[in-house]
């Protein structure tokens, strides 16, 4: 068999070979290396102009403006700087903030930072398949909710959000809403000139672009006046501060266009994939599918095993198949998924739950091979469980 086989594309994708293509051209003394910053000369003048047409041709994609993206490390530090950023801000409106207890670490850590400065944060629980409950939205507004924090697509069960609905409903209360695109950006179609969306935040990773980099939208950024993160040369207008990597950006731009372009064929590609690995795993017993099946990208499956133990099964097969237990974001531990445990789901199901995510470049013949893998390793931890 040919392994190790990667099944973790929900944690981090391979960069496309056209985002690597872009990047080069901006790293060496022959390319347009100079900081961006410095306009004053003919160098730092045209590696301003690629970041500025790196920015337009994403805020394009998404139909929003390009003076409305700021350029961030990723997704974790977008997060940050949209809710603390509010929170900081208009704290003098509100001190209460809503999410949902099934979001990214780097939402759910953040708001219980801002909790120990004295705010209020609402955690919505999902139903038993993932999805949160638009009423149970908007029956936890109260006149101190300043930001309502929702992400789109679930990063352990790919349970899709109904961002859309979410937005419509909220578009008239005076609050805003952020939410987190991380799992979302290049696979499903977002329009921001036809959906209220506040902020909202991307991490190029995540899409076949480079590590450490991403983006934080604001509508109407100058009026909406965010509290920054960090202080320094100004750059980003003053919400971001830092040289700007002119190579990540113009490849996170590439590797944006190549998603949207291929947005289609990679969901029909993970679709199949899907079916056919679980047509095998089928052949297990004890088998369970967590998440709203119905509403779901098809690139992320979670699934648990009766009998068997979610960090048995990793470590056993951890040479041979790259698949994890929920989020690479908690410092490599093994642990319950509090996105599951959210969801009511406990005992062997929420133990035995692993996370199998697939991507652009997963071939039929590796899922063929991974579904036998499984199968056996979990037959043999079952016969080691009753010795």
């Amino acid at each position: 068999m040919d392994t190790p086989i990667y099944l973790d594309y929900a944690a981090t994708t391979p960069m496309a070979p056209e985002a690597v293509e872009a990047m080069l051209p901006y790293l060496t003394k022959k390319g347009t290396f100079a900081n961006a910053s410095a306009i004053q000369h003919c160098f730092g003048e045209t590696a301003e102009a690629v970041v500025e047409q790196a920015r337009n041709e994403i805020a394009e994609l998404l139909r929003a403006k390009a003076r409305d993206f700021v350029f961030t490390s990723g997704a974790t530090e977008s997060n940050n700087l949209a809710i603390k950023g509010i929170a900081q801000t208009y704290q003098d409106r509100g001190k209460h903030l809503i999410t949902s207890a099934i979001e990214h670490k780097s939402v759910l850590d953040t708001c219980k930072t801002l909790e120990t400065q004295g705010f209020s944060i609402t955690y919505l629980r999902p139903n038993s398949d993932g999805r949160i409950d638009l009423n149970d939205l908007l029956n936890a507004i109260t006149d101190e909710t300043i930001l309502v924090s929702i992400m789109h697509v679930n990063n352990e069960t790919g349970v899709i959000q109904p961002i859309e609905e979410f937005a419509e409903a909220l578009a008239d209360k005076d609050l805003f809403l952020h939410v987190d695109a991380a799992q979302s950006a290049g696979k499903l179609a977002i329009d921001l000139s036809a959906t209220p969306i506040d902020l909202l935040s991307m991490s190029a990773h995540k899409f076949y672009g480079p590590k450490g980099i991403g983006c934080l939208y604001i509508r109407n950024r100058k009026q909406t006046g965010l509290t920054p993160l960090l202080h320094g040369g100004g750059q980003e207008q003053g919400l971001r501060p830092g040289t700007l990597p002119t190579h990540q950006i113009n490849a996170m731009a590439a590797a944006f266009k190549l998603a949207h372009k291929q947005i289609a064929q990679d969901f029909t590609h993970c679709k199949r994939l899907k079916q056919t690995l679980l047509e095998i795993l089928q052949q297990i017993d004890g088998v369970a599918l967590n998440g709203d099946q119905d509403h779901i990208l098809p690139n992320i499956i979670n699934v648990s095993f009766d009998q068997v133990g979610s960090d048995s099964l990793i470590i056993a097969l951890r040479d041979r198949l790259a698949i994890s237990s929920g989020s690479a974001c908690n410092s490599g531990a093994i642990e319950a998924s509090h996105v599951l445990r959210a969801m009511g789901i406990e005992g062997d199901r929420l133990y035995g739950a692993i996370r199998i995510s697939l991507g652009r470049y997963t071939t039929e013949k590796e899922i063929r091979q991974a579904g036998q893998i499984i199968i056996e390793e979990v037959a043999r931890l079952r016969e080691l469980a009753q010795i």
